[in-house]
């Protein structure tokens, strides 16, 4: 690949609230020629974009269909109530679901929690969105349980939130085709397990002649060949120095 030649873009999707800067900014700096496109998409729809090709993975809440997509849960979420900032809830520091027994708790349509039995008592109408339900409180309605990155996602001045002890949880992952686990899929797999850019799985082998170079910027010496020398001296058999005729006037005959 000539420096001209960008290699073909990696496509990352990912879910509201969950944020990749980081690990981007790692993909740019540890393969700057190779393009990194992000795509937010409702969490609902992500499993569909990747199993569909339209993405190389994604970052997800969990569950995902195990039978057509590889995953690794990356961490869990904490759950929290979101109340105006005058509500009663905010006069302790964490609450409970039973809490919540006697508010009206919206329950909006594309609710990440899957609840089974949502705390609370139920509203006329499920709001469609989550931002829509964030208005809804934000208008004296009801209050709102969500994973902690939706609610610091769609904070306002006038909302609060506490934590909800005992509550159902969110978990993110990365997750990608299980049939279409390609080098950049494995790049970004070690990227998000906080692999160094020198770790044994995808790293580049270093020619032998630069291996060499290296070793004489250390200080290495090399052997000298055989019977060389020094630059000292011969020296002889046993290992002395080679004695020098001696220099003298001739002696006279008898």
């Amino acid at each position: 690949m000539t420096g001209s030649e960008v290699s073909p873009a990696f496509r990352l999707a990912y879910v509201p609230g969950v944020m990749p800067g980081k690990w981007v900014r790692i993909w740019n700096e540890r393969l700057p020629g190779v393009p990194l496109t992000l795509t937010q998409v409702p969490a609902a729809t992500a499993q569909g974009l990747l199993t569909g090709g339209d993405a190389d993975a994604g970052l997800v809440r969990l569950p995902v269909d195990r039978t057509v997509l590889s995953a690794i849960p990356l961490y869990t979420e904490q759950t929290v109530v979101v109340v105006p900032r005058d509500h009663v809830v905010t006069a302790v520091d964490a609450v409970s679901p039973g809490d919540l027994a006697d508010e009206i708790v919206l329950h909006p349509l594309d609710d990440v929690l899957g609840w089974e039995n949502p705390p609370g008592r139920p509203a006329l109408e499920r709001p469609a969105t989550t931002a829509d339900a964030v208005e809804l409180v934000a208008a004296g309605i009801g209050v709102l349980v969500v994973p902690l990155s939706l609610a610091r996602l769609y904070h306002r001045k006038d909302l609060t939130h506490r934590p909800l002890e005992g509550a159902v949880e969110s978990s993110v992952a990365l997750a990608w085709p299980e049939a279409a686990t390609t080098d950049r899929v494995e790049d970004f797999i070690g990227i998000v397990r906080g692999r160094t850019v020198n770790s044994s799985r995808g790293r580049r082998q270093q020619p032998d002649g630069d291996k060499r170079e290296r070793a004489d910027r250390t200080g290495v010496r090399r052997q000298q060949p055989a019977g060389g020398s020094s630059g000292r001296g011969r020296r002889g058999a046993a290992g002395g120095a080679a004695k020098k005729p001696r220099r003298g006037r001739p002696r006279r005959g008898s």
